[in-house]
């Protein structure tokens, strides 16, 4: 099996189902207008917000916010079943479904009255913000999130590794309120420019699909960011680079086999 083919599999490997008992975090929202694209319905950096926004709602749900405030997420995984269309009231489910003593694989469920599911899962680390370094979890906590799976031993993987195109990319202006309290650019704001480029491939958003974003190094403000897009038939690429170092690749794709179900309407 090729390295490449290694590649497409990691990074089309199903989520976790919802568990049958343990804790989950389960909540309603209204969905928003400023989320959504020309069609009205839900787009993916809209998604990411709101994985950001039920996250910390999470914490301090659990009262673990004071001791776990500070966070990177080193990949998102997004799988757009069907669009959430407006109007629509959410309901957010937010699991764990694999962790570490520093980190853990977190699923988040979207719903609506009007289109989904939507699956997500993102790999989020816990940082100390003073060493920026992995920071471990406290005991408690720890337990919390055990209560919904059998993988205490999680491990980073990287999925996205496929080298810079030789070709010029295009030019990804950052904004001021794109930078987070890290004086990074912050996780959702690249899914701005993920939405710009995934308008290029209809083809591959037309059914069911899969975005996944991986996270390499911080982009700070003033830096010269390029977005270098490659595309084929199966996937949409993109590298976020400065000086052509590559800070964070996403990949765009249709859902594969037993996934797959008629185009939208």
């Amino acid at each position: 099996m090729t390295k490449q083919l290694v590649i497409e599999n990691q990074a089309l490997r199903p989520l976790a189902s919802v568990p049958a008992a343990g804790h989950i975090f389960d909540v309603d929202r209204r969905l928003g207008t400023v989320e959504l694209d020309e069609r009205q319905c839900l787009r993916v950096d809209g998604v990411a917000r709101y994985l950001q926004d039920v996250g910390v709602d999470h914490l301090e749900h659990v009262g673990a916010l004071r001791e776990h405030p500070h966070w990177i997420v080193r990949r998102t995984v997004i799988d757009v079943i069907r669009p959430i269309a407006w109007p629509a009231e959410l309901r957010l489910r937010r699991w764990c479904s694999g962790l570490s003593s520093r980190w853990c694989t977190m699923r988040v469920r979207l719903d609506a009255d009007n289109g989904g599911p939507i699956e997500t899962e993102g790999f989020w680390i816990h940082m100390n913000k003073e060493s920026m370094s992995p920071s471990r979890f406290s005991d408690r906590f720890f337990d919390l999130l055990a209560t919904t799976t059998d993988e205490h031993r999680l491990r980073w993987r990287q999925w996205l590794n496929e080298p810079l195109p030789s070709a010029a990319g295009a030019r990804f202006p950052l904004r001021r309120s794109d930078i987070d309290h890290f004086e990074h650019l912050t996780n959702t704001a690249y899914w701005d420019g993920v939405h710009e480029f995934a308008a290029t491939a209809p083809d591959l958003t037309a059914g069911p699909h899969r975005y996944v974003l991986e996270y390499n190094r911080p982009i700070r403000f003033g830096e010269d960011v390029h977005i270098h897009a490659e595309r084929t038939a199966e996937a949409l690429t993109l590298w976020f680079a400065v000086d052509r170092e590559v800070r964070a690749v996403a990949r765009i794709g249709e859902l594969p086999g037993e996934w797959h179900r008629p185009q939208f309407t």
